[in-house]
């Protein structure tokens, strides 16, 4: 397990679950089961755009460890350099 990081150090929303992957990289957690569609993809990248504001030159990557991904929100998501890990 990975160190859990305090979202509101990183100007995000409480309910956000960031983890500390290594020194160098963090991860956006979203735990659900429902699709992530185009709509989610924005609010993630601006999760992510505020993380590098705060943190710059960190690695920040989505973990999704059940939740089907659109594929045009795969695209997206690449295209802005967020990788994106599934286990």
């Amino acid at each position: 397990m990975y160190d859990i990081i305090d979202p509101s150090e990183l100007g995000l929303p409480p309910r956000t679950i960031i983890e500390k992957i290594d020194e160098e990289t963090l991860a956006i957690v979203i735990l659900r089961k429902s699709r992530i569609i185009m709509s989610d993809g924005m609010k993630i990248t601006k999760k992510v755009e505020s993380i590098r504001d705060k943190k710059p030159g960190m690695n920040v990557v989505l973990k999704v460890p059940n939740a089907p991904i659109c594929s045009k929100t795969l695209q997206y998501l690449e295209g802005v350099d967020i990788h994106i890990i599934k286990e």
